[in-house]
């Protein structure tokens, strides 16, 4: 996994090919075939890779995390934006690359239920009854800021500033809404 985010990060994604880690790698062809398959399974090893360190990151984070809405939309935002990049920008490509075939925008979506589902619970305490919609915006403006602090339109700080903003902005507008009306 290591040298195939190696590969990703110092050619880009349209350079990984199972034959192309093998001998980065230094392994035969068989080896990186018999455990990937095809450059999909590649592909969704290495979203499942970054998947799994951003799941563990947010996990501690909200375990350390106080009961309050500030402390647990700064664990999102910070855990999201640490994590894109800390991974820099090979996961773009990946996250590109998944887009173009449909069983691996179905892994992706799969994560991304997951991700959205632990955000939902995390912040239920506060404002339960969000619309799935809203964690999808979330979710959405999660992504392009991470990216955008990635190619350096905006530093860490900025991303991460914004999306908490935005997280406990939701979540206001849902308590609002929740609330009974005079």
């Amino acid at each position: 996994m290591d040298e195939a985010w190696r590969l990703v990060r110092e050619e880009g994604t349209d350079a990984l090919t199972l034959g192309r880690l093998a001998e980065r790698a230094g392994v035969t062809k068989p080896l990186v075939y018999g455990h990937f398959g095809t450059r999909a399974g590649l592909l969704a090893a290495l979203y499942q890779d970054f998947d799994a360190r951003q799941t563990a990151a947010m996990d501690a984070a909200f375990a350390d995390s106080e009961p309050r809405l500030a402390a647990r939309a700064s664990v999102i935002a910070s855990s999201y934006v640490d994590c894109v990049l800390s991974q820099g920008r090979e996961i773009p490509g990946v996250v590109a690359a998944l887009a173009g075939s449909p069983e691996l925008a179905a892994i992706k979506r799969q994560y991304q239920e997951v991700f959205i589902g632990k955000c939902r619970a995390m912040l239920a305490p506060f404002a339960g009854g969000l619309s799935k919609a809203v964690f999808w915006g979330m979710l959405g403006a999660a992504d392009a800021l991470s990216e955008a602090a990635v190619v350096g339109d905006l530093t860490a700080a900025q991303a991460k500033q914004e999306l908490f903003e935005i997280i406990v902005a939701m979540v206001e507008r849902g308590r609002r809404a929740a609330a009974p009306h005079s």
